[in-house]
């Protein structure tokens, strides 16, 4: 399960925006493997599923925060990124990439993020975000034009 922690912490701060909301969902996701996992069925999908709780987790909490707002919606500061170490044939660093994430729309923000984060198919995403891969495609197309704009 180690192996999944990073790309399920990158997923999360897409998400949530900030290292402590970002480490909380991924503690949350891990606590409920931890209770619920041996009732998967399918061990080969043991990722997806993370990803999916994860997703789940963090709708939730929105959905609860939209309702009981307590804090503002500032824009992060870029002091306030995580650095991760870029890979070597990187042109921009993963903090620069992760703020212009940052920016998309919410609407197409986990679509995006699990395309460029993790390389999901369109299938693994559309279980993942619950919707149909017709969804994932059109969010997706339009997330990327949103991004390759913010990065270009």
């Amino acid at each position: 399960m180690v192996q999944y922690y990073e790309p399920l912490y990158k997923f999360a701060f897409s998400l949530t925006r900030t290292e402590a909301d970002a480490s909380t969902l991924t503690q949350q996701t891990f606590c409920l493997w931890a209770t619920n996992g041996h009732h998967l069925p399918d061990r080969s999908k043991v990722k997806i599923h993370l990803f999916t709780t994860l997703h789940r987790l963090f709708l939730e909490s929105w959905r609860r925060q939209a309702r009981f707002p307590h804090r503002g919606s500032d824009e992060v500061a870029s002091e306030d990124l995580p650095a991760f170490s870029p890979a070597s044939n990187n042109h921009m660093d993963s903090a620069q990439l992760l703020k212009a994430l940052v920016k998309v729309d919410e609407a197409y923000q986990g679509a995006v993020a699990l395309f460029y984060l993790e390389d999901y198919s369109y299938r693994e995403m559309a279980e993942i975000l619950a919707v149909p891969e017709g969804t994932v495609k059109s969010r997706l197309a339009r997330g990327i034009r949103q991004f390759r704009h913010l990065v270009g």
